[in-house]
């Protein structure tokens, strides 16, 4: 028997090892009995599926061990991303949205992410509950449920998340001043969830890996550099101003400049607050988590923005984000929300959102970027994936937990934050942080300079002192 655990952002497992229909099953029973005892008025669960392998098997099945417990199921219709189940959940109060995607890992993962009345993850507390019910054997007659007959009985239904997303997008955004500006945008879908969505509502988008293809083309479909050569070498050739790419369920952002040079989502949650308080004048509190740079506070004190720092997962931001008034949630993985829209990732969002801000001012990123710069100084952020092995690994966080570390190469150990992880400040605004993922076997290794040559340097010198 598999004890399943929900990690930074739901449960992943790899597909026909342990994450199979029986699996699925056993998780849907405790999500159906929570419903049930925490909405006894309100049994209704919003259900989507992504675009990995076997999405439709297993939203089945989710719908087959739901509609056995008498509760209604609002299933969509194809893939789709993560933001329209939360958007979908809020808008129909149901009393959980459930979509199955393993996100941005590999193609051989899929997953299964708990979503909230308010139109965002669970909050801890709550997933808690869910996983403490997971039953050691499902006990459901699977061949047993017509869902035909669900469907008749009325506790199937088919609900248009993608129609219900698109129509929020064209009231919420200037969407006529994006498609006429005289500016041209790029999407890589990377064959993720956003696909459909963004070539409805900008059919003039250069477009790439805009096809369904399960399994990624054997790519982990996260927005990140590394991942995104193509989609760079593409702008390179010239003619897109600005180039957005999504994760595997959309609810990440990765962005390019015109020049197909990556932007990473600490400048993008500058730019966003940048342009929300300055342009648009909201209010509201910021939360970030605590990987995210320090550039964060310092604007956040421009702006006279209270400013918050979460552990890691956005579960943490969005429980904040339904009990306070918060500007910008976000994360150094690319997850970010804003006010104005549910309280959730949604990278389709943020990337329109940029567009809008690029479209309204006449200004390249680049030049909106140098506005940031002038409040907040240049700096440059880099990022290193260490696959090691286990016992490296637990040895590392073990001399993290002991202080062991007290200078990394020629930076002296200033400061130490442990929110989540171990966060290293230096002289100068530099830090570097260490953590082990939450959703894949690899230690994250963080760092920030007031260079690329700078961060890189740092992140050279933790691997050496870590012995990787």
């Amino acid at each position: 028997m598999t004890k399943i655990k929900f990690g930074t952002d739901g449960w992943r497992a790899i597909i026909a090892q342990e994450f199979t229909v029986d699996n699925v099953a056993r998780v849907s029973v405790a999500v159906a009995e929570w419903v049930v005892r925490n909405h006894p008025g309100n049994t209704r669960i919003v259900l989507g599926h992504d675009c990995r392998f076997a999405g439709e098997l297993f939203a089945q099945t989710c719908a087959k061990v739901f509609v056995s417990r008498g509760i209604e199921v609002h299933l969509a219709q194809g893939f789709v991303s993560t933001p329209m189940v939360s958007l979908g959940a809020q808008r129909v109060q149901a009393g959980m949205g459930v979509i199955l995607t393993a996100s941005h890992n590999p193609p051989s993962y899929n997953g299964y992410k708990l979503k909230g009345i308010h139109g965002g993850p669970l909050i801890p507390e709550e997933v808690q509950q869910v996983e403490d019910m997971i039953p050691d054997a499902h006990g459901v007659d699977l061949d047993a449920i017509d869902l035909a007959q669900a469907r008749k009985d009325g506790l199937l239904k088919h609900i248009a998340l993608e129609d219900m997303y698109v129509e929020h997008v064209e009231k919420s955004f200037d969407m006529k001043a994006i498609r006429e500006c005289g500016m041209r945008w790029g999407y890589d879908a990377m064959y993720g969830a956003g696909q459909n969505v963004v070539r409805r509502l900008l059919p003039d988008a250069a477009l790439l890996h805009c096809d369904y293809n399960p399994s990624f083309m054997g790519q982990a479909p996260e927005p990140i550099h590394k991942n995104l050569q193509e989609f760079s070498a593409l702008i390179k050739q010239g003619g897109i101003d600005c180039g957005l790419a999504t994760d595997g369920d959309a609810d990440r952002i990765g962005l390019y400049n015109g020049r197909g040079e990556f932007i990473d989502s600490h400048h993008i949650i500058l730019l966003l607050i940048h342009y929300l308080v300055k342009y648009k004048k909201f209010t509201g509190k910021v939360v970030v988590a605590v990987s995210t740079t320090p550039k964060v506070k310092k604007l956040c004190e421009h702006y006279g923005l209270e400013y918050s720092v979460t552990k890691i997962g956005f579960k943490w931001i969005s429980g904040l984000m339904i009990t306070e008034d918060v500007l910008l949630g976000g994360e150094e993985s690319g997850g970010i929300a804003i006010k104005g829209h549910i309280p959730e990732r949604d990278g389709i969002w943020m990337g329109l959102t940029i567009w809008e801000f690029m479209a309204k001012s006449g200004k390249t990123l680049d030049e909106l970027i140098q506005e940031v710069y002038a409040i907040v100084g240049p700096f440059a952020y880099d990022r290193n994936d260490l696959h090691i092995s286990e016992a490296l690994k637990q040895q590392v966080l073990k001399n993290c937990a002991a202080n062991a570390y007290t200078r990394f190469g020629d930076l002296e150990v200033r400061r130490l934050e442990t929110i989540d992880g171990y966060k290293y400040h230096f002289d100068d605004e530099q830090w570097l942080m260490i953590r082990a993922s939450g959703t894949e076997p690899v230690l994250r290794c963080y760092a920030e300079s007031g260079t690329m040559a700078g961060a890189q340097a740092i992140l050279a010198a933790c691997k050496q002192a870590i012995g990787a």
